[in-house]
């Protein structure tokens, strides 16, 4: 069965970057522009992985990590934090959120795949 990725990015260039290298890796994608839709999307489709851009408008997603880790339907997901915020204690903040994965902007192909699927289960 084909792995469901959900990707959550505001920027239009970013998301369809992410979507279509992962979807040439064999991979089905969800985008989420908004991430007031975030859970809601996340409990609908139950992605085998979540790809979270940190900085959203209204909302953080280091808040959408610790909800989700919250969520009894979504804290088993995985979740790939994709950044621009490399400041020195950002990985480790994001990470005590119940991120299982950091990488930060800008993003290789190469790395991005290697973490895409080291936290895919299975």
């Amino acid at each position: 069965m084909m792995k469901r990725i959900m990707v959550v990015e505001d920027n239009d260039l970013n998301r369809k970057l992410f979507c279509d290298v992962l979807k040439a890796n064999g991979f089905e994608v969800e985008p989420v522009a908004d991430g007031g839709k975030v859970l809601e999307m996340a409990r609908a489709v139950l992605p085998d992985l979540i790809i979270m851009d940190i900085q959203l408008p209204g909302i953080s997603g280091v808040e959408l990590i610790e909800a989700a880790r919250r969520d009894h339907a979504l804290r088993e997901i995985p979740v790939l934090a994709v950044t621009a915020f490399a400041a020195k204690g950002d990985e480790d903040r994001i990470r005590s959120a119940g991120a299982s994965g950091y990488l930060a902007k800008p993003v290789s192909i190469s790395p991005f795949m290697n973490a895409v699927k080291a936290l895919l289960p299975g």
